[in-house]
């Protein structure tokens, strides 16, 4: 499966933001989604998953109750609204794709390229 995600930008403190994911091929309502995002000098962090029909999810504690993830399995679409941002939200946000049903392992199979999340203070 190959990922593109977009709707990345410069936002205010406090201000919201909407990532989008799009997925090619027809397997998308099998995969586990996930969003991570990376710092410059940083290793990869968790952000946040959604099992494959998006009954269950799993947050970083960092991004609960400010993030929420869903999907649209009829457009091969994942989303991650971002509400409240703060500074320390800026990173480059990658979505990523797995087989396995485990939503709580941070082991993905397929990334997209990344979209830019600016905040400023």
């Amino acid at each position: 499966v190959q990922l593109q995600a977009s709707g990345g930008g410069l936002v205010q403190a406090g201000g919201s933001l909407r990532l989008s994911c799009a997925a090619s091929g027809r397997t998308f309502s099998t995969y586990v989604m996930g969003w991570f995002r990376q710092t410059p000098g940083k290793e990869r962090e968790f952000v946040v998953a959604i099992s494959a029909r998006g009954r269950t999810t799993n947050y970083a504690d960092s991004v609960k109750g400010r993030f929420t993830i869903s999907r649209d399995n009829a457009k091969n679409t994942l989303y991650l609204q971002m509400s409240s941002l703060k500074p320390e939200d800026a990173a480059v946000y990658y979505c990523a794709a797995k087989k396995s049903y485990l939503i709580d392992s941070y082991e993905y199979d397929y990334w997209g390229q990344g979209a830019l999340v600016t905040v400023s203070s």
